[in-house]
């Protein structure tokens, strides 16, 4: 799911989604999904997503059936997910659509180029994904990856997102 500039998990005004309400007080940490080339790059925002444990473990996350992060991530079947912090506010709006990126959002930082697809430079955590499987999931595509690669860095200042909302570190 991307991440809107509107308020979608506000008190019900009228005939409000309840199942997006509910989704949006589950909250979660602020991903950043890669794949593609240096002809080819698309990225997406991401915050519906959770990680199973397993040999190999896996990653399953909701995906944008629209969004070209999608289409690249299901045709080269790689892709990378690095953790946002606090201070990639910016770069998750510009990647989620909902902010300006002259340029585009790819010249916002730096990136190196890994196998799985462009890693964000500065990223401490973040892993390389293989796709294994993906199913239409209600309004979206349900995206389960192998993890092939997981790098665990410091955890400090996640950019964490609630109820429509990204949340300053201790909070």
């Amino acid at each position: 799911m991307t991440i809107h500039s509107t308020h979608p998990f506000a008190d019900p005004e009228g005939d409000r989604d309840p199942v997006r309400r509910l989704r949006g007080r589950v909250g979660g940490t602020v991903s950043l999904w890669t794949a593609g080339g240096p002809d080819d790059r698309a990225g997406l925002t991401v915050s519906s997503w959770l990680v199973a444990g397993g040999e190999p473990g896996r990653v399953l996350a909701l995906l944008d059936p629209d969004a070209d992060l999608t289409d690249v991530l299901l045709e080269t079947g790689r892709g990378v997910l690095q953790l946002l912090t606090w201070d990639d506010r910016g770069l998750a709006d510009a990647f989620a659509g909902t902010a300006p990126a002259p340029g585009g959002p790819w010249r916002m930082a730096e990136w190196d180029d890994t196998a799985h697809g462009p890693r964000l430079a500065h990223a401490a955590t973040w892993a390389g994904l293989e796709v294994e499987t993906d199913v239409e999931a209600g309004w979206s595509r349900l995206v389960t990856c192998l993890l092939r690669e997981v790098v665990v860095g410091d955890d400090t200042d996640p950019l964490v997102h609630r109820r429509g909302r990204y949340l300053p570190p201790g909070e």
